[in-house]
């Protein structure tokens, strides 16, 4: 099964959340009679509270075969940091615009770290039904930024779709046909961004990006495998951000599909997963096959 990275950036309220929503509707492994919640990735209780995202979340779905790993970030200034740092675990984002308040300060800021990133882009115009919406005064605007902050030639050639993330319609042309719902969006990010580009053999190469929580298995990392194959018991070493090596067994291995986590015994470069069993580490440490402490 092929993989595709891909992070959602936006301004705050521009529909992120709600488009993941919609597109893990569309997975193959999503049960029709489950339910979800108006903001499912939200799940930090200020965020539900003040209706905003502040962490970055992560979800995967499966559709034709394809692994697409998903990063919904937060879209509020206050919380730019957690956009920065996932920026190096995917290929390329999905920057969303809502077409009648066109692109606002947070748009300019989150696109302007993906560029620095090099990653490519796909445009979703949201809420393009919404009255007043001016589709092609956004994407003029959306353009105009691109240039602005100097996107190079293949940034520049970038997609753009229309949306309607509340209704779960997407579509290539600027118009709602309530028989096409999110598949514009996910063929696009299956032909539009690249696999990872990872090396498969080698010694383990792990960075964790964000760090989470479990109940019960306690601290988490959550990354993106750069090189070689992680594998449950396995025993692997923490290099700390000055030089120190903490070794330790990889207890877990977690990947993301849909709202779970799903336990598996290995997993591979490209892939983003969760670890558990990580020593006290932090965001940036690395993890490889176990070396022995100089």
């Amino acid at each position: 099964m092929e993989i595709r990275n891909i992070a959602i950036i936006a301004h705050v309220d521009h529909g992120k959340t709600t488009l993941v929503n919609q597109l893990l509707k569309q997975s193959e492994r999503y049960d029709a009679h489950a339910q979800l919640d108006d903001r499912v990735m939200d799940s930090n209780d200020i965020e539900r509270e003040r209706g905003i995202t502040i962490l970055a979340k992560n979800t995967a779905i499966v559709y034709k075969n394809y692994r697409i790993n998903i990063l919904d970030t937060p879209g509020h200034a206050d919380f730019g940091g957690e956009v920065e740092r996932i920026m190096y675990m995917v290929d390329g984002v999905l920057l969303l615009v809502d077409a009648y308040e066109g692109v606002m300060p947070q748009t300019r800021f989150v696109l302007k770290k993906a560029l620095e990133a090099k990653l490519l882009p796909i445009v979703v115009v949201n809420k393009i039904d919404r009255k007043y919406a001016d589709i092609q005064r956004t994407v003029n605007e959306v353009y105009d930024l691109f240039i602005d902050l100097g996107a190079d030639e293949h940034q520049l050639d970038f997609p753009v779709l229309y949306a309607s993330g509340i209704q779960g319609l997407a579509n290539y042309i600027p118009h709602l046909d309530l028989d096409i719902k999110m598949e514009p969006i996910l063929d696009t990010i299956i032909t539009a961004i690249p696999q990872p580009n990872q090396i498969a053999e080698g010694p383990l190469q792990f960075q964790p990006a964000l760090i989470d929580y479990n109940d019960y298995v306690g601290r988490m990392g959550i990354g993106k495998i750069y090189k070689g194959t992680m594998r449950v018991n396995d025993m692997a070493s923490c290099v700390r951000m000055d030089g120190s090596i903490v070794q330790f067994r990889i207890q877990k291995i977690l990947q993301s599909m849909g709202m779970e986590k799903i336990e598996v015994p290995e997993a591979y470069a490209g892939d983003i997963v969760s670890v558990a069993g990580l020593p006290d580490i932090h965001v940036g440490e690395t993890v490889t096959d176990t070396i022995s402490p100089a």
